[in-house]
């Protein structure tokens, strides 16, 4: 294509975006309600998500009240999940459940106010809060709607969220453990158990629990020995019992045989 040719196909193309632009730009600032609700609704319809909204929120004060306000509002909210603002996303759909209380959506947004808090959950290095007012949103959804269809659904989401949340607890007590507090370390798996009943790990807390009282012992002043090598027995002896079939079982018997060799050398000290 000849030079000229290409410059004047590229002026063209400039020339229709910015008179796009201009006219969407009108028709933000139209005083045409009717215009700016079915044009804001073609952009929604053709996925065009970023104009969808920026036209309903020029809308909503003008609409409210009116019988478009409610559909106006639910598309407004989903446009912000459609976009990935998930923050944004479950503000208003909360806001579509307390305004609309006796909608046929209403469910529906209830879901999608915990689905955008779900979606905006961080990793759970970070702080928990977002994950915690998921997991929040969903049991609240399972109390009101204990039949629906989304239960099930909602069911797998708070697994994965506390999930998220056991990993994190997890990780704190190894630090406690990595940086030598045992105590601190027995004491943070035995809260991860009692918080996480369900999880698949509950034999590996107790070795973790086990492990970090035969170390504090260890690591204790000659008078605290005895005692505390007698606490890590005993929790060696719960996991022999309670979780027979584990593969820390194993490692557990060669820190019991440690224990008591200790606690023998401890009292033949002492005779």
């Amino acid at each position: 294509m000849p030079i000229r040719a290409r410059f004047s196909w590229f002026a063209l193309v400039c020339l229709l975006l910015l008179s796009s632009c201009n006219g969407y730009e009108k028709l933000l600032k139209s005083s045409d309600v009717n215009k700016k609700l079915a044009k804001a609704n073609e952009y929604y319809d053709k996925k065009q998500y970023m104009k969808a909204n920026q036209l309903y929120e020029s809308l909503l004060p003008v609409i409210k009240h009116t019988k478009n306000y409610e559909p106006l509002y639910y598309r407004y909210a989903y446009s912000f999940y459609n976009m990935g603002d998930y923050y944004s996303a479950s503000y208003h759909f909360k806001n579509f459940t307390e305004f609309f209380p006796s909608s046929k959506d209403n469910e529906e947004a209830e879901f999608m106010h915990g689905l955008s808090l779900y979606k905006f959950s961080p990793k759970y290095s970070l702080d928990p809060t977002n994950t915690m007012n998921a997991i929040g949103s969903f049991q609240t959804f399972v109390s009101s709607h204990p039949n629906s269809t989304r239960v099930k659904e909602v069911n797998k989401y708070i697994d994965e969220l506390r999930a998220k949340l056991e990993v994190k607890d997890s990780e704190a007590a190894k630090l406690y453990y990595n940086i030598g507090q045992y105590k601190a370390a027995s004491v943070a798996y035995a809260s991860v158990m009692d918080t996480y009943p369900e999880s698949g790990k509950i034999d590996e807390y107790q070795f973790w629990i086990a492990k970090s009282l035969y170390l504090y012992a260890r690591a204790s002043v000659k008078e605290k020995q005895e005692e505390r090598y007698i606490n890590a027995l005993n929790a060696f002896q719960t996991l022999k019992e309670e979780y027979p079939k584990s593969p820390f079982t194993e490692e557990g018997k060669k820190y019991t045989q440690l224990a008591e060799n200790n606690i023998k050398k401890i009292k033949n000290e002492h005779k």
